[in-house]
């Protein structure tokens, strides 16, 4: 497989907290904007931190109904039609070795360049992700939720 050597592009967020789960879906939203098929985008946080609410935002400004987005930990990937092209969300938090990610074939669906893919719990296909990669980071803040784009 050949993986895309174009370095992650730069994410515009918010400064400060994400104050409730609609906010975080307004980010959500605001993101879907600045994305496009061929995007991966790996989300790394705790349990609870906002990860499928932003997804549910971006999704739902895509054209795909919010109800229809559900944190795929068990099927490990759900797919969605938006209404101008495909979201894959994936979710590797059961997920113990990264050869299962391999042989479960979503590294080839990652690769499509005509889906959008969004990775909840990537931290164990690091090394498997594409280059261009976008990674953020959501924890928590006070009340709130943060969310960041690390250093490349």
């Amino acid at each position: 497989m050949t993986r895309s050597t174009v370095p992650a592009r730069r994410l515009r967020l918010p400064l400060g907290t994400v104050e409730s789960a609609a906010a975080m879906e307004a980010l959500g939203a605001g993101l879907a904007d600045q994305l496009q098929p061929g995007d991966v985008l790996a989300l790394s946080g705790d349990l609870g931190t906002g990860k499928t609410t932003l997804v549910r935002g971006l999704a739902a400004r895509l054209g795909v109904e919010p109800e229809a987005v559900a944190s795929p930990t068990f099927a490990l990937v759900h797919l969605y039609q938006g209404d101008v092209f495909s979201i894959l969300h994936a979710d590797f938090y059961r997920i113990d070795a990264p050869g299962e990610i391999e042989a479960a074939g979503i590294l080839e669906q990652l690769e499509d360049p005509e889906l959008l893919s969004i990775v909840e719990w990537p931290g164990i296909a690091c090394d498997l992700l594409p280059a261009h990669t976008i990674w953020l980071e959501l924890s928590m803040d006070g009340l709130g939720r943060r969310v960041v784009q690390p250093p490349a």
